[in-house]
């Protein structure tokens, strides 16, 4: 009987042990999982500006639960940029390791989407057309390769961001 007792207290104590460091992992190492759309329409590519950060981005953002990569890459062209997408093409998935976080991101594409400049919003300051061959200087240097992919004839690619 006290063998049994040991034995079932022992497995609880292990499962107690697993339990506090999926926790620990969670808190301290987190995993993001985002979405981003390259969007391109007659030589030009749409990218936004945050208000809470500097710098021009493509549109995107977090993946919700319960929502597929694609549907989260569609809610955030639309979100943030207006665009509602026709078509979203995978271009690639990507690890960012920068800043000690561990961030996956899936970027599409769309050449063929409606458009309407974004309502007013508290995250998105700004969203504007540049040329595909003068993106500005500001513009994150991942951003910047992903639409330098895109115009090269797409993916599907994996690597760093």
């Amino acid at each position: 009987m006290w063998q049994r007792l040991r034995t079932r207290a022992e497995a609880l104590a292990r499962r107690g042990m697993w339990e506090g460091e999926r926790l620990r992992w969670r808190l301290f190492h987190p995993v993001t999982i985002g979405a981003r759309v390259v969007l391109v329409r007659e030589g030009q590519v749409l990218l936004v500006r945050h208000s809470y950060r500097a710098g021009w981005f493509l549109p995107g953002g977090g993946v919700d639960k319960g929502e597929t990569l694609e549907e989260a890459a569609r809610r955030e062209a639309r979100e943030e940029a207006g665009a509602i997408l026709e078509e979203a093409r995978l271009l690639g998935v990507y690890a960012d390791f920068s800043e000690a976080k561990e961030d996956y991101i899936a970027v599409f594409g769309s050449e063929q989407f409606a458009w309407e400049p974004p309502a007013a919003n508290g995250e998105i300051a700004e969203a504007r057309w540049f040329a595909c061959g003068g993106l500005p200087a500001d513009i994150d240097p991942g951003c910047a390769r992903r639409v330098g992919e895109w115009l090269a004839g797409g993916g599907p690619h994996a690597g760093r961001w």
